[in-house]
């Protein structure tokens, strides 16, 4: 496994440099972007057709600086020079702990002070170029596709908390030994509890600006299906625990003509230490599985990233709005249900009978997905 993209260089180029950069991390960022490239061209596509109309965004412009922009200029520059100066002093170590530089106290006083003054100084000077004698109230209209940004960012941090909420009321046990590591650590994520916590402040923040729920969700839809497979990817090469049940079955002679590891696989170097030392190994990550497991990971890459092209492909022919999404949430809830069989995860027990917090939620999905789509089908077959 590769859980950092300076090991994967290493392993695959040859190149032999420290990065601070976790594959894990990697492909979650890449995943945003995706996902943001796709609505982006959702979103045009649909302002064209009519769908969606300009937003108003009413600004004040000339006034001066506010001694609360000052202040949160200066904290958000002093935040980056207290943590760039005490990297830039001991990158080594934050190569190594980056997770854990990142989080702690740790950071270089006078780089805080220096880079917050800085960048207070320069809102000032922004601020004072623009300035008028009357300041005025001013209305712009922006295309929708233009919110993106806005977007994404709105769907990162809600679905980033909603993804730790999740995480840790599956795992309560751990929690309670260590609720500061449970709430900040980098690791620990469900997918659920972004997409259900995230997906919620999108509809509220959407709506705010006047934008239609139904089309919206339809736009969102295929880049939520790339940016979970792509996710994955993530999990595949860090090793992050999100695996299979051991699989001790012989590779069957159909399957000859690909390699062993997407049949049974023991995640070396996996990033949470899981497992058994590696003979000879020496460094951070030098354990491996002592079974064999099904790589669940790349199996829902391959069938996630296999349905977004399914739903791209759907976009443009179905014509009733939200059916696109209701679809989705239904190839969704199929996908992870089966794939929870052959894996790894916490069981709650109801009525004698072990079941998942990914399989109660996906097997909702289903149901929503299914009767939301009847319901719009007869909606629109009402007005034919």
């Amino acid at each position: 496994m590769y859980p950092t993209f300076s090991d994967l260089l290493r392993d695959l180029f040859g190149i032999n440099i420290q990065l601070p950069v976790q594959t894990f991390g990697l492909m979650l960022a890449i995943s945003f972007l995706l996902a943001a490239w796709t609505l982006t061209i959702e979103l045009k596509r649909k302002e064209q057709q009519g769908f969606f109309s300009p937003v108003s965004v009413k600004h004040l412009v000339g006034e001066k600086a506010s001694a609360a922009e000052l202040l949160s200029s200066f904290l958000i520059g002093f935040i980056i020079g207290y943590k760039l100066l005490f990297i830039a002093a001991n990158y080594n170590y934050f190569v190594t702990d980056t997770q854990g530089v990142l989080l702690s106290l740790k950071g270089s006083l006078p780089g805080g002070l220096i880079a917050g003054a800085l960048i207070a100084f320069f809102k000032y000077r922004e601020k004072e170029k623009s300035r008028l004698e009357t300041p005025e109230w001013k209305t712009e209209k922006i295309p929708v596709h233009q919110l993106v940004g806005n977007i994404t960012m709105v769907a990162a941090v809600a679905g980033l908390i909603g993804a730790k909420i999740f995480h840790n009321l599956e795992n309560l046990d751990d929690f309670e030994k260590d609720p500061m590591d449970a709430l900040l650590s980098f690791s620990g994520l469900t997918m659920y509890g972004g997409l259900i916590v995230g997906g919620i402040a999108l509809l509220i923040y959407t709506r705010k600006q006047g934008m239609s729920s139904l089309h919206f969700m339809d736009a969102v839809a295929p880049g939520l299906m790339l940016a979970y497979g792509s996710g994955r990817i993530g999990c595949q090469l860090a090793g992050d625990g999100d695996w299979g049940i051991p699989n001790l079955a012989p590779k069957p002679d159909w399957m000859h003509f690909i390699p062993d590891w997407m049949w049974s696989f023991r995640f070396p170097h996996n990033v949470i230490n899981a497992g058994i030392p590696i003979p000879g190994c020496e460094g951070h990550h030098c354990m491996m599985l002592q079974e064999p497991v099904f790589p669940t990971p790349f199996y829902e890459s391959v069938i996630c990233i296999s349905l977004f092209f399914v739903l791209w492909g759907m976009r443009k022919r179905i014509t009733v709005p939200g059916m696109l999404f209701f679809v989705y949430l239904i190839m969704n809830g199929v996908e992870r249900f089966f794939i929870e069989k052959i894996r790894v995860n916490n069981q709650y027990h109801i009525f004698g009978h072990g079941i998942t917090q990914a399989e109660i939620i996906s097997f909702l999905l289903i149901i929503t997905g299914v009767t939301g789509a009847i319901i719009l089908y007869r909606k629109h077959a009402g007005r034919s």
